[in-house]
């Protein structure tokens, strides 16, 4: 046994044995702790254990081959699933994307750094080592003079400079990337989206839990509607965070915010009765200024809804379009196979099925919303996101159907 692996056992032969175009691609993971319920657990479970995590089809078509994990919490599941697996575990990056060798041994990547034991800083933001993360996968890339798919979860980076630095190396260096989290392609109710080249005045989303960890999920749950309108991403120009009593005068103080908001949370399937006043102890709202004129709120009501819901007008329809971005609450959770779906697509084709951009927007808006924050609440200027645009394709890529009785998934 290589003495840079641990846990390689007789798995390293069958995986160096050669490839063709036809045979399911091999993936490495590189995470930062593999435990119940974290991240690594619903997105390299399923492809262990399959959609439904029973260790029955269907499965995704490509495999785990390789594993990283930063840390090893007291609840780790990595060295018990690479053994029952089969799945080398190594101590370092470059080690799992090349086996222990010179050459890279694997066809994509899953970057996980979601969960695990990091300092928080005075913005509330966790900080996990994605860019490092990141930077050593790249390094192997420049290395072995090649490179490969890299899907990144959740936020880019903590820090926007951060992460527009990863999306300018995928570029630079010319390797497919996709991000985000599972909220955008989650089971939708009912199951529409954003008409695709039609202007939008206002948009709002609802949700709940943490400013760093949800206020992500909520504004990219914002995100993913609006890029859809006319001219698709234009920039943002502004942000403004505003919480407690400044957020409902917020909500008071403008008709559409109100409409919007109460719309949204119609669909809610937990919402709590009783006064949202009365109810929700650290009202937090996001406010996004579009270059267009388009204004978006995101809204995180801890207290009064445990999901996400969002409210769009759109030009040219007399009643907002509204609509529940609906997670699973136990196993499998289902959401993140709708995500897995989606990896499997740029895997398998090379071609992301939506833009890195819209990720890398949405990490930027968090940071600098969370930066108005601890600067008093004051509305910030952002003249680096007013100059990040995008396009999005006419396609669709969430889930339109959800789980059964039994829990187990309706769609694959």
């Amino acid at each position: 046994m290589n003495r840079r692996t641990f846990l390689a056992g007789s798995a390293l032969g069958a995986l160096a044995q050669n490839r063709t175009s036809a045979a399911p691609r091999r993936i490495a993971a590189i995470l930062t702790e593999y435990r119940p319920t974290s991240h690594a657990d619903v997105i390299v479970g399923k492809y262990l254990e399959g959609f439904n995590q029973d260790d029955r089809p269907p499965y995704p078509r490509s495999k785990i081959v390789s594993m990283f994990t930063e840390q090893v919490p007291t609840t780790d599941m990595s060295r018990e699933r690479a053994k029952k697996y089969n799945v080398p575990l190594f101590r370092t990056v470059a080690d799992a994307l090349t086996l222990a060798g010179e050459r890279l041994m694997v066809d994509g990547v899953l970057l996980i750094g979601e969960h695990g034991d990091y300092p928080t800083n005075d913005k509330a933001q966790k900080l996990y080592p994605r860019f490092e993360m990141f930077l050593k996968i790249v390094d192997v890339f420049r290395q072995t003079k090649r490179a490969l798919p890299v899907f990144n979860d959740k936020h880019l980076s903590w820090n926007w400079r951060q992460a527009k630095r990863m999306v300018e190396i995928s570029r630079e260096i010319g390797f497919p990337m996709l991000a985000g989290s599972s909220v955008p392609v989650a089971w939708r109710v009912p199951a529409v989206d954003a008409p695709l080249g039609v202007r939008q005045r206002h948009a709002v989303a609802i949700s709940y839990s943490g400013l760093d960890i949800y206020g992500f999920h909520v504004l990219e749950a914002l995100q993913c509607m609006v890029e859809r309108r006319h001219g698709g991403e234009t920039g943002v120009r502004a942000v403004q965070c505003l919480q407690y009593q400044e957020c409902w005068n917020f909500i008071q103080q403008n008709d559409w915010a109100r409409n919007l908001f109460d719309k949204a949370l119609s669909h809610s399937q937990t919402r709590k009765q009783g006064n949202p006043r009365d109810l929700v102890k650290e009202p937090t709202v996001f406010i996004v200024d579009y270059n267009d004129g388009l204004i978006g709120a995101a809204f995180l009501m801890t207290g009064l809804v445990e999901d996400f819901t969002v409210a769009i007008e759109v030009q040219g329809r007399p009643e907002p379009i509204s609509l529940l971005m609906n997670l699973q609450p136990g196993r499998p959770y289902h959401h993140f196979g709708c995500l897995v779906q989606n990896i499997e697509t740029m895997f398998e084709t090379g071609k992301p099925p939506y833009p890195v951009e819209r990720t890398l927007m949405t990490s930027g808006i968090l940071d600098f919303s969370l930066e108005s924050r601890i600067q008093g609440h004051k509305k910030l200027q952002t003249p680096e996101l007013a100059q990040l645009r995008y396009q999005t394709s006419g396609a669709s890529h969430f889930c339109t159907k959800g789980w059964g009785p039994d829990g187990k998934r309706l769609e694959i």
